[in-house]
């Protein structure tokens, strides 16, 4: 796979990871789990902009763009099906042999694609 798009992937497990802990009970994580929230916020605040800083400015830029739009800007293709949008994709895309090697992105949606067979 790509290692931008491996990137890209990260950062969005780590912003859903903190979206998750925003939405959290905060009471449970703290005294329960011995978790400050607020800590952990900020750890994962800094490891995405690390890893967004390791990106070129123009992947960087769309996914920001993308993300505005939609929470998951980085999606499987399965069965030549776009899984944010679920339009098909070219037949040239989804059967082509170095598929992960490129950053793709989807025609009609624009989220960023990785094909599983």
């Amino acid at each position: 796979m790509h290692p931008q798009l491996e990137t890209l992937l990260e950062i969005q497990d780590l912003k859903t990871q903190r979206r998750e802990l925003e939405q959290a009970e905060r009471e449970v994580q703290e005294s329960v789990f011995g978790l400050s929230v607020d800590d952990a916020i900020t750890t994962l605040d800094a490891k995405i902009v690390e890893m967004e800083e390791s990106l070129p400015p123009q992947v960087l830029n769309r996914y920001r763009r993308v993300g505005t739009k939609h929470p998951r800007v980085v999606v499987p293709v399965i069965r030549g099906t776009c899984y944010g949008c679920f339009v098909q994709v070219p037949t040239a895309l989804a059967s082509d042999a170095d598929r992960n090697e490129e950053i793709r992105s989807c025609q009609n949606c624009g989220r960023f694609l990785y094909l599983i067979d």
